[in-house]
């Protein structure tokens, strides 16, 4: 006669349940999002994705082979086998079988390869990452990066990336510092960005949306907070996101600009259309424009931009913009009022 539990284990078993439930729904609701591999919205990250639910059933057959030679060996027939029979099972189970599923998943995951490197058909653009931010150039040469800004080829931006679905924009990463990793997780693989040498990335978006990328590669003290938006559009909207990009300032008369310009701030960072031409920040010309600031960390508002602006060291640690707290409130104010302003 089996034992009957008494309410408090029942209790406990049922809440263990729950418990498991709730722990699956969770982890599938997680699969699903503006970063994540189990949510493509790309041509290479569609292919990766099958190939992980392959690898993932190759894994399962040799575990399922494996413990079941084990469950054979030691409860099946738990007898002692002749040297002959044990040799038959380790050479088969141990050794033929895993290579024969390693081997077929190995000539699956080689064939896809060409077809990530086709040649594009879209647009160039060049993302240079830096710490801790992206440097990026539509209509780029190919000679990506700070050399490329300092000759004024390209249209510059940063820390967002626009993208037209359907078509295959090239990628030209490089960095000027360490290595970083250029990662959208829904859209494609992660690539490298390495000091000096670039590497190229195709991206083929297959459904429109924004999405967000990071930087894969441990790269200082704010590599956590080096994140990037991109922007699948029509290619009607892409052409006029790049026209909008190209054009200089729109707001050039506002009080904040003096402030801007007193503070010294165009000595690190670029407003097209006015005597601010640093290239050692991220181009301000459009920041009302985007989405967020500081790369991925804050959402764009006056408010925002007058907190980064005078507390930056807190809001991003290891960044190498200095704070400018010891300004009055009234002028950091004025800077992001006609920050945000601009787009």
């Amino acid at each position: 006669m089996g034992a009957v539990l008494n309410p408090s284990h029942r209790n406990a078993r049922r809440a263990v349940h729950l418990a498991a439930a709730s722990g699956a729904v969770f982890a599938l609701a997680a699969c699903r999002g503006p970063q994540s591999t189990f949510d493509p919205a790309g041509t290479e990250a569609a292919e990766v994705l099958h190939l992980f639910w392959w690898m993932l059933g190759g894994a399962a057959l040799i575990w399922l082979f494996v413990m079941g030679l084990s469950v054979y060996a030691t409860k099946a027939h738990p007898k002692a086998h002749s040297e002959r029979a044990g040799t038959r099972l380790i050479v088969w189970g141990g050794v033929a079988f895993p290579v024969v599923v390693l081997t077929g998943l190995l000539a699956f995951g080689l064939q896809m390869m060409p077809g990530f490197r086709a040649p594009a058909d879209g647009p160039r653009i060049a993302v240079s990452a830096e710490r801790f931010w992206w440097r990026v150039h539509y209509d780029a040469p190919d000679t990506p990066g700070v050399a490329k800004a300092l000759s004024g080829e390209g249209v510059p931006s940063a820390n967002e990336l626009w993208l037209p679905v359907g078509r295959r924009s090239e990628i030209l990463l490089s960095s000027p510092d360490v290595i970083h990793s250029f990662w959208v997780p829904n859209i494609a693989g992660k690539v490298d960005a390495i000091p000096g040498r670039v590497t190229r990335l195709v991206l083929e978006p297959t459904r429109t949306g924004t999405f967000h990328g990071i930087c894969a590669e441990f790269c200082g003290d704010a590599h956590a907070q080096m994140r990037f938006v991109v922007r699948v559009v029509s290619e009607a909207e892409f052409a006029a996101h790049v026209a909008a990009e190209r054009a200089p300032a729109a707001v050039l008369d506002h009080p904040g600009r003096a402030a801007f310009e007193r503070n010294g701030c165009g000595a690190c960072h670029q407003v097209r259309g006015t005597p601010s031409d640093g290239l050692v920040g991220p181009d301000l010309t459009h920041l009302g424009s985007r989405e967020t600031l500081g790369a991925g960390i804050l959402p764009v508002s006056v408010d925002a931009i007058q907190r980064f602006v005078a507390l930056t060291e807190h809001e991003k640690p290891g960044v190498q913009m200095p704070s400018f707290a010891t300004l009055p409130e009234a002028e950091t104010r004025a800077i992001a009022e006609w920050l945000g302003a601009l787009r």
